[in-house]
């Protein structure tokens, strides 16, 4: 069947959803998506017993009941929701994920629980065919968020990528349910009018953690629902009263092109940036910035006087505001001031240097009121090859003064090879699974086309997993 409009916006995406098979993508398209596989599990599973991440997985367990869907590093089972939910808030639950420097989202963390949820309701899904699921999903969500002209909406204080990462979900989860693309069009309409996501659960909110959780959920149930014969909103990107983009967009001009421009030809997912830091990903090109100025002298606390650091208008006010003790975890993953203070006196910014007691340590807050955070407008002119520019300084106190622009973080002018995705994955498991385990999961994901069954998979995923904090 076909879309109400086929060549309107919705209807193009929904007959590209339809038709699009895995050998359509480059091989490298489909490398950098078992790439970002990957590190969305090892951040399933690092996120799996956090401490926040225990009290969702209580309360949503009790709640939604035993059922058959599996929670990554639990070793117990929910209902479809509930697993989609926990599971996309473990990926979230500790800042370690992917996200789109253009359309910004955490992608695995959205399309990956929808469909292991999906697929665990199906007699056989192969590795192949979820694989096919999931470049559906990472091509979809930034295209939309980039209509929406991406960090627009982190300045207007929306939680971007949970406002437009359900449609993400719904595309995985639809292709995999075979969706023609009529029901892709009701599928899309159902995701639009679920989205959601507040921006200030970042100060000390545990729900900023499950905010793409909710995405995947919702995604899910857009997808179920469309297969079922559930209708949505038709034409949900070119409405003009209460559509997607004209309401979410409003004051900022929407541009529904970007929707489909390049698609089948441009590969968003090898512009789906895999962090290097347990940090939001405006903090990244400060940090790059920063760790160059260390390597020109080393950085010693009590050796400097000053940081001052400029960004642009959305990574300002996504990232700054003055920390106060206490600082809860997700407010120091969020906050420019803390990450370059804890980055300053332990040489990284990784799972340690975000853990409760670090976060508390006198060194750090007494480094902290050193560290300046400016907007500079002129960044703003660049348009969105500007958002990620950032100046950083450091003056020492005998007086010396070193200096670093970027114009973006390193993990997007030079991606990390699928081998450094790899090393990242092991060296945030190693601590919370045996070897063997985590080398199978790294074998299995990087060969997922010649996988016959995802269950495979998640037989290894969902035993239970240690902390990261080792409580």
């Amino acid at each position: 069947m076909n879309p109400t409009d086929p060549q309107g916006v919705t209807g193009k995406l929904a007959g590209w959803l339809q038709d699009f098979r895995l050998e359509q993508a480059p091989a490298a398209a489909r490398e950098r998506a078992k790439a970002l596989t990957l590190d969305g599990l090892g951040c399933a599973l690092v996120g799996a017993q956090l401490p926040w991440s225990r009290t969702a997985a209580r309360i949503v367990q009790r709640f939604e009941g035993a059922g058959e869907r599996t929670v990554i590093g639990w070793g117990t089972r929910t209902s479809a929701p509930g697993a989609a939910l926990l599971n996309g808030t473990f990926i979230q639950g500790f800042e370690l994920d992917d996200y789109h420097p253009l359309g910004p989202l955490h992608s695995a963390s959205i399309v990956l629980p929808a469909l292991l949820a999906c697929a665990e309701g199906m007699p056989c899904v192969s590795g192949r065919k979820f694989l096919e699921a999931a470049m559906a999903g990472y091509e979809v969500g930034p295209r939309v968020g980039m209509a929406l002209h991406g960090a627009e909406m982190l300045s207007r204080g929306w939680h971007s990528g949970s406002v437009f990462g359900t449609h993400a979900a719904a595309a995985a989860a639809g292709k995999l349910l075979d969706l023609d693309a009529a029901r892709f069009e009701d599928a899309l309409g159902l995701a639009g009018t679920q989205s959601a996501g507040l921006m200030a659960a970042q100060y000390e909110a545990m729900c900023k953690r499950m905010h793409h959780g909710f995405s995947a959920r919702n995604g899910l149930y857009a997808a179920v629902l469309a297969e079922g014969g559930y209708t949505g909103i038709k034409r949900v990107f070119e409405r003009d009263y209460g559509g997607f983009l004209s309401t979410f967009g409003e004051g900022h001009a929407p541009d529904a092109a970007q929707v489909t421009d390049g698609l089948g030809e441009r590969w968003e997912v090898q512009r789906i940036v895999i962090k290097p830091y347990a940090a939001m990903g405006g903090i990244h090109s400060p940090l790059d910035a920063l760790f160059e100025i260390g390597r020109q002298r080393k950085l010693v606390a009590s050796e400097i006087a000053r940081i001052e650091v400029d960004v642009g208008h959305a990574v300002y006010h996504h990232g700054w505001w003055e920390p106060q003790r206490p600082l809860t975890p997700i407010g120091a993953q969020m906050n420019i001031g803390y990450a370059l203070a804890v980055a300053v006196l332990d040489g990284a910014a990784m799972v340690a240097q975000f853990a409760p007691g670090r976060i508390d340590a006198d060194d750090v807050w007494a480094l902290l009121p050193r560290v300046a955070v400016r907007h500079d407008a002129e960044f703003d002119k660049l348009g969105i090859t500007g958002r990620g520019r950032c100046r950083v300084a450091v003056t020492f106190t005998d007086g010396r003064r070193l200096e670093v622009n970027r114009m973006a973080q390193r993990a997007i002018e030079s991606p990390q090879p699928t081998e450094e995705v790899a090393a990242k994955f092991r060296e945030l498991t190693t601590p919370i699974l045996d070897t063997g385990r985590r080398d199978a999961i790294v074998a299995m994901t990087l060969a997922l086309e010649d996988l016959p069954d995802i269950r495979e998979l998640l037989a290894l995923l969902a035993p239970p997993v240690a902390s990261p904090f080792g409580d």
